[in-house]
C-alpha cells in the first residue's frame, strides 16, 4: 500500500520527533557527576529505560513529569548518590528541554498537507506541549498514556487510538504509525492491525535505549533513516 493510501499518520514522538536519548543523557549528567558515575552513554540510557519501562507499568496514569522524578529517584538509589527532592523534581521537568531531532518541524509541516497527523504518546498533555513548542506541530489529537490508562508496549494504548479514530470514520488500514522503536511500537501496532513505517534514527545515535531495540521479527511496511526521507518518498509517490 503506498503513502499516499492513508489519511493518518500516527506519531510517537519521543525517539522519532524528539532525541530522547540526548535528552535523558545530558539530564542526568549531574547526578552522573555526584555520583562520579562512570558509565558510558548507552549503559545510562539503558539503566533509565529499565527504570522507564517499570514506572510506565506501575502507574501509567500518572503525569510524565512525576513518573521521570520518579526514575530519577531510582536511580540515585542504584547508583548510591544522594539527592534532593528539588533535584527529582528537576530531572522531571526535563522532557520539554530535550533537543527535537531537526528534520522534525519541517517535516511535519510539509506531511500536515496531505495527512491528517496524530500523536500517541507514554507521556502527558502538559509534557508533549512543552516539546511540541520546539516541533512547531499542529496535530490533530494527541492521544497520551495518562488520558488511555496504559502505555507502550502494551497494544491496549494503540487499540484505544484506533477505536476513537474510528469515531471520526477512519478505518484501521488508513493509519500508519510512524515511530523509531521497534519494541514500543512496531510491535504493539502490528498486533492492532496497523501499518508501520520505522524511521530507523540508529546511525544518528550512540546509545542502546527504548528507540532502538529490535522486537524478535520486526516487520515494517516501509523503512525510512530519518523524516527527510519520508518526505522525499511522498514527493516520489
Amino acid at each position: 500500500m503506498p503513502l499516499t493510501e492513508f489519511k493518518v499518520l500516527s506519531f510517537g514522538c519521543y525517539g522519532t520527533l524528539v532525541d530522547r536519548d540526548s535528552g535523558v543523557y545530558a539530564s542526568l549528567r549531574p547526578l552522573l557527576s555526584a555520583g562520579d558515575i562512570r558509565l558510558s552513554r548507552a549503559e545510562v540510557v539503558a539503566k533509565f529505560t529499565e527504570y522507564e519501562d517499570l514506572q510506565l507499568t506501575e502507574t501509567p496514569r500518572m503525569a510524565y513529569s512525576d513518573m521521570l522524578a520518579q526514575v530519577h529517584r531510582r536511580l540515585a538509589a542504584e547508583w548510591s548518590v544522594i539527592a534532593s527532592d528539588d533535584e527529582h523534581a528537576l530531572f522531571g521537568k526535563s522532557a520539554p528541554s530535550w533537543p527535537v531531532y531537526a528534520d522534525a518541524p519541517a517535516a511535519l509541516q510539509y506531511l500536515r498537507r496531505f495527512f491528517k497527523l496524530v500523536v500517541l504518546s507514554n507521556a502527558d498533555q502538559a509534557t508533549f506541549a512543552g516539546s511540541n513548542r520546539r516541533l512547531e506541530g499542529r496535530f490533530e489529537a494527541i492521544f497520551t498514556a495518562q488520558e488511555l490508562g496504559s502505555c507502550k508496549p502494551d497494544p491496549q494504548i494503540f487499540e484505544q487510538m484506533a477505536r476513537r479514530l474510528a469515531k471520526q470514520g477512519v478505518e484501521r488500514r488508513q493509519i500508519l504509525h510512524v515511530a523509531h522503536s521497534l519494541r514500543r511500537d512496531q510491535a504493539p501496532a502490528a498486533a492492532c492491525g496497523l501499518a508501520f513505517a520505522w524511521i530507523d534514527r540508529r546511525g544518528q545515535e550512540q546509545s542502546g535505549g527504548a528507540a532502538s531495540e529490535a522486537s524478535d521479527a520486526p516487520r515494517w511496511d516501509f523503512r525510512f533513516s530519518n523524516l527527510v526521507d519520508m518526505v522525499k518518498a511522498h514527493q516520489q509517490r
